[in-house]
C-alpha cells in the first residue's frame, strides 16, 4: 500500500508541476518516477493527461486563459518527450489521430493551436498542416496519414465558405462517407456545421478535443 500511494504522490506532483506550467520540473519529475520504475502509461494516462484535463476544464470555465494553456502544454511536451521511447518500448499507442489546419486563405493559427494541444492532452496524434491550407492539401493528407478525424479552423467571415470547399472535395473524391469533418473558430456556428455538411462542430478547443476523442472512440468501437 505504501509503494502504491508513494505512486500516486508522484504523478500527482507531475500533474501539478504540469498544471502550473513548470516544464523543467515536469522533465526532472518525469526522469525520477522512471527511474523509480513508474510504468510510463501510467505517467502519461495519470499525470500528464490527467493534468491537461484539468487545464481543459478550466480553460472551458474561464478559470485560465490562454498564456496557461500554452505553458501548460510546453510542460506536458517536455515529459512526453521523455516517455515516447518507453510508450514505443511498451506498445502503447495514441488513441486515434487527427489533421488539423487552418483554411485556405486565412493565417490565423493561436486556435488552431490551442485545439492541436488539447487533442494532444487527449491522447490524440496530431498532424498540423498549418495555416492557408487548401481543400485538395486535406484529402491528400487524410489518404496519406489516414485520420479519424480532419479539423477545420477559421476565424475570418470571408474564409468560412473554404470549410464547405473542403466538405466538396471529400465528396469530389468519393470518400465523403469516410471522414469525420470538424469545423470550429469565431464566427462559425452549429447552424453553419449544418449548412457546409460537416459532422461535427466545437465552439472552444476544449470541447473540440472531448468531441474529437468521442468520435474517434466511436469509430473504433470503444466507449468514451
Amino acid at each position: 500500500m505504501q509503494e502504491t500511494l508513494g505512486m500516486q504522490e508522484i504523478l500527482g506532483n507531475i500533474s501539478a508541476a504540469l498544471q502550473a506550467g513548470k516544464a523543467k520540473v515536469v522533465r526532472e519529475l518525469v526522469a525520477q518516477a522512471l527511474d523509480s520504475g513508474v510504468p510510463a502509461k501510467d505517467i502519461l494516462e495519470q499525470a500528464l493527461l490527467s493534468g491537461m484535463d484539468i487545464i481543459a476544464v478550466k480553460f472551458k470555465n474561464n478559470e485560465v486563459y490562454v498564456p496557461e494553456v500554452l505553458i501548460a502544454a510546453r510542460a506536458m511536451n517536455a515529459g512526453t518527450a521523455l516517455l515516447k521511447p518507453h510508450l514505443a518500448e511498451s506498445g502503447v499507442k495514441a488513441v486515434g489521430k487527427a489533421v488539423i489546419g487552418t483554411v485556405r486563405g486565412d493565417l490565423h493559427d493561436i486556435g488552431k493551436n490551442l485545439v492541436r494541444m488539447m487533442f494532444e492532452g487527449k491522447g490524440i496524434e496530431v498532424v498540423d498542416l498549418g495555416v492557408d491550407v487548401p481543400p485538395e492539401r486535406f484529402v491528400e493528407a487524410w489518404r496519406d496519414e489516414k485520420p479519424d478525424v480532419i479539423a477545420l479552423s477559421a476565424l475570418l467571415t470571408t474564409t468560412m465558405g473554404e470549410m464547405k470547399r473542403v466538405v466538396d472535395a471529400f465528396d469530389a473524391e468519393g470518400v465523403r462517407g469516410n471522414v469525420v469533418i470538424m469545423v470550429g473558430g469565431a464566427p462559425v456556428t452549429e447552424s453553419f456545421r449544418e449548412t457546409v455538411g460537416a459532422d461535427i462542430y466545437a465552439p472552444d478547443a476544449a470541447s473540440a478535443a472531448e468531441e474529437a476523442r468521442r468520435a474517434i472512440l466511436c469509430k473504433r468501437g470503444a466507449s468514451a
